[in-house]
Parts: structure tokens; sequence; C-alpha cells
């Protein structure tokens, strides 16, 4: 289907299934589907998209980018980074007297705080601050959600996975990759949730899936952006 709006055009396509809500969702292609309960009319339909308009632009405006790559990062004042699902600026201070290059947040911005002014001094500092509040938001979202389950993790490490996001063993060791820090809040609680689901099934059958929806009715959403937008987070 074509449909326009607001002098923008797009196609997409409409899915009907035994669900009680819609859901939009677009591939790592720029492709739009628009998921739907039975019986519901195209009138809703495309006021369903239009509602998300704005959305589906910005979407698809970083799917054109993303097939462009990333490009590389320039490690100097003003340069952007991802956390917490936006972009913020970094701002480097040269500081003789720090014991450790650090950075903090503060203020909309990423302040970068080394011994010698070097890219690779910056870049390390930008990971270790990824790392820290990485760990720091996992464990808070575990907290948040452990009435759910009757298990408790029995250790948490963040590592430089490149493969996963997190993982689960079976002896209840759960494992995070530091870029999650770079990701919007209610993306880490999905990820963090879907591993503690592997607490209770180890697997991904009917039974995980059903009880990660029950905690996180929009996993989807969440894993859409985590398809869209992984290519942005970089340092």
């Amino acid at each position: 289907m074509i449909h326009t709006y607001l002098g923008q055009t797009i196609r997409f396509e409409v899915k009907y299934k035994k669900r009680t809500s819609m859901s939009i969702h677009i591939d790592s292609n720029g492709y739009v589907e628009v998921h739907v309960p039975k019986g519901i009319s195209d009138e809703r339909v495309i006021l369903a998209l239009e509602g998300k308009w704005d959305w589906i632009q910005l979407k698809l405006k970083e799917m054109k980018a993303r097939s462009l790559g990333p490009t590389a990062k320039a490690y100097e004042h003003g340069e952007s980074f991802l956390y917490l699902g936006n972009e913020y600026p970094i701002q480097i201070t040269q500081d003789t007297e720090v014991q450790q290059d650090y950075a903090v947040f503060e203020e909309e911005k990423l302040h970068i705080f080394v011994k010698q002014l070097e890219d690779e001094k910056v870049k390390q500092a930008l990971k270790r601050f990824y790392y820290q509040q990485c760990k720091m938001l996992v464990e808070k979202s575990i907290r948040s959600f452990q009435s759910n389950f009757k298990v408790k993790p029995r250790s948490i490490r963040i590592t430089d996975n490149k493969t996963n996001w997190g993982t689960c063993d079976s002896k209840l060791q759960l494992t995070f990759n530091w870029k999650l820090a770079m990701a919007p809040q209610k993306v880490i609680d999905y990820v963090v949730v879907h591993e503690m689901c592997h607490m209770v099934h180890l697997n991904h059958d009917r039974s995980f899936w059903r009880l990660v929806g029950k905690i996180i009715p929009d996993y989807e959403e969440q894993e859409n952006w985590l398809a869209l937008s992984s290519w942005k987070m970089t340092v």
C-alpha cells in the first residue's frame, strides 16, 4: 500500500495477526510493516500510521544514513556520541593532575578529562564511562524487574561481546554488552528482561516469549530499535 501525508509518501504492508493492539515495524532495509488485529479497518490503520509519522520518517532517514555506513569518530570538541538513546557532544579537558582519565555526563554534554590530549586516551575514557554506566543501568533494571522472577542472577558482568547484547548461562550468570549504555532505557530494560527470562527458559520457545511479552508488552519495538540503530552505537 502507498500513503502520502505531510508531503511525504511511504510504501507499507499490513499484516493481520492475533493481537489486541497495532504496532509498526521497519526492517533493516527500510521496509514498513503494520501489524494489526483482525477486523481493523483501513481507516484506523492510516490513522495509526499518521500518528507515528514523525517516528517513521526519522527511522527511514536513519536507514538511509545506515546504508552509507558509520562515519569515523573525531575525538574533539563537539563530536557527538550516543548515551541513553540521544546524541550528546563531547567536551574535552586536559588535566595533568588526574590519576585516571575519565568522563562524566553533565549539562547535556559528555565531559572528558584526560592527562594527555590523545585520541586513544579520549576514546578509552569514553569506553570506561560506558562500561560503568552500563553496569549501573543494568543493575538498576534488574532490581526493577526482579519481582517477576522467583530466581535471581548469580552474577552480572559487562563485556565487549561482539555478537550479543546479553547472555544467560545455565548457572544464571548474566552478561551484557557495554554499548547498551548508548540505548534508551526501555531498550536496556528489554535486554535485561530477555536475559532474566532465560533464567526460567534457556531456549527461545513459546513459553519464553510469552514471559517476555507479559513483562515487556512492546518488546518488539525495542528489538526494532536495536535492529535499526545498533550501527550508530560506536566509539
